[in-house]
């Protein structure tokens, strides 16, 4: 529903009409989306929904001549594919992808950095492309940091969102937890070190797509789960000894989306937020201000989702010469 309103409201006040074409595997907040906006009093013919898949539905989109822009949350796989088929057209491209999200903790960070960190990781499943997945922490205080985030790892509880209490649920698809299976694996088989979590069902769950939260220490930046986005509950530690090599390692991803900065040193925080290839960076927990817009650079895309940018995305300029002021 997020993703949705980020885009057909903008594209709606912006003057648009739109065609919605949700995931086929996660359509239902489209349906009472539309449900929504039809017992509002919109217009027929501004706001549309078409179901299906992306190879069968998506592709015709993305190539009908009377489509002139497409903005499109996803994987960059598909982004890809996306603006090739667009590109016939001359269609206006808006992406928004994957993530693989630095949170650099220096050792003068506050007491609550790595947990937040951590907590930040796992929520949503782990199914957000803005998560801080990659947790880069100063030698100093590395191996306090790892056992902060594995104890987080081990109290967040995983259940389904009809049980009470405060926890995670499952990820999206079958095809998902598998996916997450295969890397949690792969991390193992490289040599990270697994300090909480691992593959298989969590305990006392004895079916459906859950994935036990997970934490891998002594990860370097060239193994799979450090390149490649999981989406879902996992976090790999990354020990560093200078700023140099922190912003270093941070930059070194295919991705471009958020970076995340720890530390009570003022000039500091300034001078690696400059430095990191990112569309957004969030320091000590303060999240980006009001009006200010979500998008990246690089593998993540470089669209503008919400404020001004994000109107803007949905509009052409016109620049007019000669006009008549007294008409």
């Amino acid at each position: 529903m997020n993703q949705v309103t980020l885009k057909v409201i903008p594209a709606i006040l912006a003057g648009d009409t739109c065609v919605l074409k949700p995931s086929e595997i996660a359509p239902l907040s489209s349906l009472l989306f539309a449900e929504i906006l039809h017992e509002a009093g919109l217009p027929k013919g501004v706001f549309n929904l078409v179901n299906g898949d992306g190879a069968g539905v998506g592709s015709q989109l993305s190539t009908h001549p009377e489509v002139d822009m497409i903005s499109f949350t996803g994987s960059t796989r598909a982004g890809i594919a996306i603006t090739k088929a667009a590109a016939d057209s001359l269609k206006k491209v808006v992406l928004e992808l994957g993530g693989k999200g630095a949170n650099i903790v220096f050792a003068d960070a506050d007491d609550k950095a790595v947990a937040r960190g951590a907590t930040h990781c796992f929520y949503n499943s782990g199914q957000s492309c803005n998560a801080p997945t990659r947790m880069l922490v100063e030698r100093s205080v590395y191996d306090r940091a790892v056992e902060t985030a594995a104890q987080v790892a081990e109290k967040t509880g995983v259940a389904s969102a009809h049980q009470p209490g405060t926890h995670i649920g499952p990820v999206v698809s079958k095809g998902q937890w598998e996916k997450i299976q295969d890397l949690i694996q792969k991390g193992i088989d490289e040599g990270a070190r697994l300090v909480a979590g691992g593959t298989g069902l969590p305990e006392g769950v004895n079916r459906g797509y859950f994935v036990r939260p997970t934490v891998f220490a002594d990860v370097s930046n060239d193994m799979t789960i450090a390149r490649q986005e999981i989406f879902g509950p996992v976090l790999s530690i990354i020990p560093f000894d200078s700023e140099e090599e922190a912003i270093q390692i941070a930059n070194d991803t295919p991705y471009g989306l958020t970076n995340y900065v720890q530390t009570q040193d003022g000039a500091r925080r300034n001078r690696v937020a400059r430095q990191l290839r990112s569309g957004m960076v969030e320091m000590n927990g303060e999240p980006r201000g009001p009006g200010s817009a979500f998008g990246g650079v690089k593998a993540s895309g470089r669209a503008r989702e919400g404020g001004v940018m994000g109107l803007e995305e949905f509009m052409d300029s016109k620049a007019i010469s000669g006009w008549d002021r007294d008409a």
